[in-house]
C-alpha cells in the first residue's frame, strides 16, 4: 500500500521528496560535470578526443536509450524497489569511475552509470506523485524543479572544485555518501507503488531503440576520426538506419508499445519534441568543448574553467524561477520557441571569439542563452503533456525526457566533427570553437522557428505527472 499525504496534515513531510531530490541531483549533475574534468582525465589516462567524446556520450545515451524502458519496467515492478536497486548500480558504478586504472573501464562504468540514471530518472517523479497529493504534491514538484535547476548551475563549478584541490577521481567518488543517504532515506519514508496490471514490457521496442541510438552516435563520433566515407563510419550509420526501421515495425505492431507513434501525428505534439531534441546540442554540446579551449588554451584551472561557464547557469536559474511568477500566461509555445531563438542569438554570441579573446569575451552570450534554457526547459514536460491524451501523459513527460538526452548525446558527436576538424585544417582553437558555435547558432534559430510555426499557440492545460 502506498503512503500518501493530505494536503491539510501542514508542512511537507521530507524523508521521500528529499530522497528522490538527491537521487534525481546527483544523475543530472553527472551529466555535465565530467566536462570541467575532461582534460585532467584525458591526459591521466592517455585518452584520445574521441575517448574523450565518449565519457560524455557514454553515460548520456545509455541515460536517453533506456529511460523509457526504465520507466514502463518500474510502473510493473514497483518504483521503490527499481530506484532502491537503481541507487545501487549507481553508486558501484561511481566507484568503478573513480578508480578505473583505464581508459576503456572509465568509458564501461560511465555507461552501466548512465543506465542506473535512467532508472532513477524514470522513477524520482513517480515517487513524488504516488506519495503527495493536493497542494503538497504541486510544492513538492516545485522543490523537485529547483533542484533540476540548482543541478546544472551547480555542475560545472563543483567538477571545478573537486578536480583543481582534490583529483578528477573525485567528482565520481562524491556521489557515493549521497547514494547511501538516498538510499537511507528511501527505505525510511518511501513505500513501495506500482500500476495495476501486468502487461508485458516491450523488449524488441527496448532493444531495437539502444541500438539504434548507440549505433548512430557511434556512427557520427568516428566520423570525426575517420571520415564520413570509412567503413568504422558507414557500417555503424547502415547499422542505425536497419535498427531504426525495426524499431518503427516494434511500436506499430506491438501490443505494449514503450512509445505510442500516434503521439507525432499531431503536429504540436512533434514540433515539441523536435524543440526538445535540438534545445541541447544548441545550448549544452559546445559546452564540452568550451571547457576545452577554457583549460588547453587559456590555461585556466577546472575552478576558473567551471566558474566561466557559470553566468548560463546562473541566468537560466533566474530566469526559470522568475518566469513562474513575471509570465504566468506565456503559453508553451511562446516559452519553448522564444526559448530557443535566445538560446540561437546567445551561441552566435558566444561565435565571436579572436586570437586574443579571454573568457569574459563568452559571458553576454552565455547570459543570453541561459535566458533562453530558463524560459524553454520548465516549459518542455508541461508542453509535451498538454499536447498530447491525458492516458499518455506520462509516456509523453517521458519522451520529452528521453529525446533531451539523446539530442544531447548526438549534439556531442555532431559538433566534435567541427571542432575536431578544425586543429587538422590548420586552423586555431578559437576559430574551430567559433564554429561550433555557429552550428549551435543554427540549430536553435531553426529549433525555435520549427516550434512557433508547428505548434498551436494554445494546447490542452496539464499538471506535472509520472
Amino acid at each position: 500500500m502506498t503512503r500518501t499525504y493530505a494536503p491539510e496534515t501542514g508542512t511537507v513531510p521530507w524523508s521521500p521528496l528529499v530522497a528522490a531530490c538527491l537521487g534525481a541531483f546527483m544523475l543530472l549533475v553527472d551529466v555535465t560535470i565530467v566536462m570541467v574534468a575532461l582534460p585532467g582525465i584525458t591526459t591521466d589516462l592517455g585518452m584520445s578526443f574521441t575517448g574523450g567524446q565518449w565519457l560524455l556520450d557514454g553515460y548520456a545515451l545509455a541515460l536517453a536509450a533506456l529511460l523509457l524502458a526504465a520507466g514502463s519496467f518500474a510502473d510493473h515492478t514497483g518504483r521503490r524497489k527499481v530506484y532502491l536497486a537503481a541507487l545501487a548500480v549507481f553508486a558501484l558504478a561511481s566507484l568503478a569511475c573513480g578508480l578505473a586504472p583505464n581508459g576503456g573501464l572509465l568509458l564501461a562504468a560511465r555507461v552501466l552509470q548512465g543506465a542506473a540514471a535512467a532508472a532513477m530518472m524514470a522513477t524520482t517523479l513517480a515517487l513524488i506523485s504516488a506519495t503527495y497529493h493536493g497542494r503538497q504534491r504541486g510544492i513538492a514538484f516545485g522543490v523537485w524543479g529547483g533542484v533540476n535547476g540548482a543541478a546544472a548551475a551547480v555542475a560545472p563549478v563543483l567538477g571545478g572544485l573537486l578536480t583543481e584541490h582534490l583529483h578528477w577521481r573525485a567528482i565520481f567518488l562524491v556521489n557515493l555518501p549521497l547514494s547511501l543517504v538516498a538510499a537511507w532515506l528511501t527505505l525510511r519514508g518511501v513505500e513501495e507503488s506500482r500500476l495495476p496490471g501486468g502487461a508485458r514490457l516491450d523488449r524488441a521496442g527496448m532493444v531495437t531503440f539502444t541500438v539504434a541510438a548507440g549505433a548512430l552516435t557511434y556512427g557520427l563520433i568516428e566520423a570525426g576520426q575517420h571520415g564520413w566515407a570509412a567503413g568504422q563510419t558507414l557500417v555503424p550509420l547502415a547499422v542505425a538506419a536497419v535498427a531504426l526501421a525495426a524499431f518503427l515495425v516494434a511500436e506499430t505492431r506491438g501490443a505494449n508499445p514503450m512509445l505510442d507513434l500516434r503521439l507525432f501525428a499531431g503536429r504540436s505534439f512533434s514540433g515539441i519534441m523536435a524543440g526538445a531534441a535540438l534545445l541541447m546540442p544548441a545550448a549544452f554540446a559546445c559546452l564540452a568543448f568550451t571547457s576545452i579551449w577554457l583549460q588547453q588554451d587559456l590555461r585556466l584551472g577546472p575552478v576558473m574553467a567551471g566558474l566561466a561557464l557559470s553566468p548560463m547557469a546562473a541566468s537560466s536559474l533566474v530566469v526559470s524561477v522568475a518566469s513562474a511568477r513575471l509570465l504566468p500566461r506565456l503559453s508553451p509555445r511562446g516559452a519553448v520557441g522564444g526559448g530557443l531563438l535566445l538560446i540561437g542569438a546567445g551561441a552566435f554570441l558566444q561565435g565571436l571569439l579572436g586570437a586574443h579573446s579571454a573568457w569574459t569575451a563568452l559571458v553576454p552570450g552565455l547570459v543570453v542563452t541561459g535566458v533562453g534554457v530558463g524560459l524553454a526547459v520548465p516549459a518542455l514536460s508541461s508542453a509535451a503533456m498538454a499536447y498530447a491524451p491525458p492516458q499518455r501523459a506520462g509516456m509523453a513527460a517521458g519522451t520529452v525526457n528521453t529525446v533531451r538526452q539523446l539530442g544531447y548525446a548526438l549534439g556531442i558527436a555532431g559538433l566534435g566533427i567541427l571542432y575536431q576538424d578544425g586543429p587538422e585544417q590548420g586552423m586555431a582553437a578559437y576559430a574551430a570553437l567559433n564554429d561550433v558555435y555557429r552550428a549551435s547558432a543554427i540549430t536553435g534559430i531553426v529549433a525555435g522557428l520549427l516550434v512557433l510555426v508547428a505548434v498551436t499557440p494554445r494546447g490542452r492545460p496539464a499538471a506535472p505527472r509520472a
